[in-house]
């Protein structure tokens, strides 16, 4: 009996996993269309996830499908144990890099399971917790090119204080998390605190009206920003030319939260050994 309303319950339990993911979709698919409508070159209606948070992975795409790539160099931080980022998609495309995270943990993890990737010397993994004063030194002991295609910053706080603060390398695209809960016109930036870890509140990060302003005086645009409302993407000013939707403004392409949409798969869970053998 007890078996019998266990094998209930899970069968319950996944009808109800199963709905919540076809009805994300279903709003997904609903709001890439809606973009689409609006505008033929909206980056939101191409996103897709492979390894990415959310619609990361193919936005990413899109844009270098318009701009082409160079080096095929990234730089990214904040990676968690490799499965779940921005750039992990690209090392499928013969992409080469760097990943930088605080945990020790974490980044053995990445160490252990990618060994192959780094040994031959596809991506390089670096433990530190990340500040002003490091930055450059972190990057530049790893990177040798001066122009990079990528940069990704997801550091849940001084994300905007340590962009600014590298002058080592100049990514052609900027990918960075951006507070949400902070709507345009809203001129918001957290006060830089070298020790800062995230405690769930909205005390983190920098409004999308901000990053628009601020990487505007370095040569950037707004391009996009994903369905879910969390990351932001920039692209130099000179290679905008006319593939890119107008206008450039946060008021333009702000989405808000939706990360009730965060929550859905690409398929079967990801595999460590699947990248070994790939790779």
């Amino acid at each position: 009996m007890v078996k019998k309303f266990w094998n209930v319950l899970q069968n319950i339990q996944f009808g109800l996993k199963h709905s919540n993911e076809v009805n994300i979709h279903k709003e997904l698919d609903r709001l890439r269309k809606e973009r689409i409508i609006q505008n033929e070159k909206n980056l939101a209606a191409h996103g897709f996830k492979v390894y990415s948070q959310n619609e990361e992975d193919g936005i990413i795409q899109e844009i270098f499908h318009r701009i082409g790539v160079t080096n095929k160099t990234f730089v990214e931080f904040g990676i968690g144990t490799g499965l779940e980022n921005n750039t992990l998609a690209l090392l499928f495309k013969d992409w080469k890099g760097l990943w930088i995270d605080a945990s020790k943990q974490s980044v053995a993890t990445v160490k252990k399971n990618f060994e192959k990737i780094i040994e031959n010397k596809q991506l390089k993994v670096v433990e530190s917790f990340i500040t002003r004063d490091n930055i450059n030194e972190l990057i530049s002991s790893n990177i040798s090119d001066k122009t990079i295609d990528l940069i990704s910053v997801d550091i849940d706080g001084n994300d905007y204080h340590i962009l600014d603060a590298i002058i080592c390398v100049k990514p052609r695209v900027i990918v960075i998390e951006y507070n949400a809960k902070f709507a345009p016109p809203i001129m918001y930036c957290m006060g830089y605190n070298e020790t800062h870890t995230w405690d769930g509140s909205d005390h983190f990060g920098v409004s999308l009206k901000y990053l628009e302003v601020n990487l505007a005086k370095k040569g950037y645009k707004l391009v996009g920003c994903n369905l879910v409302g969390c990351n932001a993407f920039f692209v130099q000013e000179q290679l905008i030319n006319d593939k890119f939707q107008e206008e450039f403004t946060a008021e333009y392409h702000f989405e808000p939260a939706r990360y009730y949409l965060g929550i859905f798969s690409s398929g079967h869970p990801a595999s460590y050994r699947t990248l070994i053998n790939k790779l």
